[in-house]
Order: C-alpha cells, then sequence, then structure tokens
C-alpha cells in the first residue's frame, strides 16, 4: 500500500512540473490520467504493480 501511495504521488507530481514547465497540454494531462484510471481496473494491473515493486525491490541492491 505505501508504495502504490508513493508512487501516485510521484506520478503526481511529475506530471504536475510537466504541466507547469508547458511540456504537456491540459487536454494531454486528462487523457494521460483518464488513461491510468482505466488501465487500473483492467487485468493489466496486477502485472504492472509486481514490475513496479520488482524494480522498487531491486533500487537498494544496486
Amino acid at each position: 500500500m505505501a508504495v502504490t501511495v508513493s508512487l501516485v504521488l510521484l506520478f503526481g507530481l511529475v506530471l504536475f512540473f510537466l504541466l507547469r514547465s508547458k511540456s504537456l497540454g491540459y487536454g494531454a494531462a486528462f487523457i494521460a490520467a483518464g488513461f491510468g484510471f482505466f488501465l487500473a481496473s483492467t487485468g493489466a494491473a496486477g502485472p504492472i504493480n509486481q514490475l513496479a515493486a520488482a524494480v522498487i525491490n531491486a533500487i537498494p541492491q544496486l
């Protein structure tokens, strides 16, 4: 749960700074958020969460 919340905050901050630097328009941000929301409700959510957890667990071992 803590990893999920941290990733949501990380992606939220990245999206915020992209919007602020005008590298990403509001329409594209809305599409990106909608895509993430709908992707989370598919069968791809499990493998994506496992991949993110594996990457996070591998970072301290580098």
